[in-house]
């Protein structure tokens, strides 16, 4: 029976964790790993699948492929970028699309029911990816000082404001954005996966009581909290690599 009396297992904070399949001391491997690692192998051996022997006339695996490969490279990268710009970070966009998309998805996958997303460590190296792209490149495209103006966005015609508008910048840029950026993933992630246990759990919790009624009404929202989580997966997919691509373009302006 649950603490609070009424003998519903309310989910919360335990839900996302597990307990290590292997533990080598100094190191151990759980389910949000294991499941980031499949990850990591069901979108080589699809891409693999898809263009390892590519067709002139193609199939079904390498016209899905090709399919979501030119999404992210006309609707977001091209987009933002043009395609001059953008071609080269054409493949860490779809590489990085589609990680997100998938690692989420597990958490409608039976079994695993998890989406890695939702352990903010993996946002937060994802974010940290993007971060390492855009910065180094504003200096690398404009110099030490250039790049500095760029970040912080220095106008010396605003007057004594410019170190206010300055500091803002900075902060907001350096410090704030790539926080956003993670959190966001993350956020939507755990809030949705813990709705989803919500309504999972009370589904079973009033199936075995006397209000079999009500158990039909939260089986009902489970099923539409899966489609949505479904379109919210490919939603912040989309928003994270949109938001990288948008970073990426501001350190290849003059100023932003």
């Amino acid at each position: 029976m649950s603490d609070n009396g009424c003998g519903f297992p309310a989910p919360g904070l335990h839900s996302f964790l597990f307990e290590p399949i292997a533990d080598f001391g100094w190191f151990y491997f759980n389910k949000v790993m294991l499941l980031a690692l499949l990850t990591t192998i069901v979108i080589c051996w699809f891409f693999y699948a898809a263009f390892g022997r590519s067709k002139v006339v193609p199939g079904k695996i390498q016209m899905i492929g090709e399919a979501g490969y030119d999404f992210v490279r006309r609707n977001v990268v091209y987009e933002t970028l043009g395609k001059k710009e953008g071609e080269k970070y054409v493949p860490i966009m779809v590489s990085l699309f589609f990680f997100i998309w998938i690692m989420n998805v597990w958490s409608v996958i039976p079994l695993a029911q998890f989406p890695v997303g939702s352990v903010i460590a993996y946002p937060i190296v994802l974010a940290a990816i993007v971060y390492l792209i855009w910065v180094p490149l504003t200096f690398k495209r404009h110099g030490f000082v250039g790049g500095w103006k760029n970040v912080t966005g220095y106008d010396a015609s605003l007057g004594p404001v410019k170190w206010l508008v300055s500091g803002i910048e900075f902060f907001s840029n350096l410090l704030v954005r790539p926080f956003t950026h993670a959190v966001r993933l993350f956020a939507n992630m755990f809030a949705g996966h813990l709705m989803l246990v919500m309504f999972t759990v009370a589904s079973w919790y009033l199936l075995n009581s006397w209000m079999i009624p009500a158990a039909g009404v939260s089986f009902v929202m489970t099923m539409a909290m899966i489609l949505f989580e479904l379109f919210v997966q490919a939603v912040q997919a989309y928003v994270f690599v949109l938001l990288a691509c948008s970073y990426i373009q501001g350190a290849l302006a003059e100023q932003h």
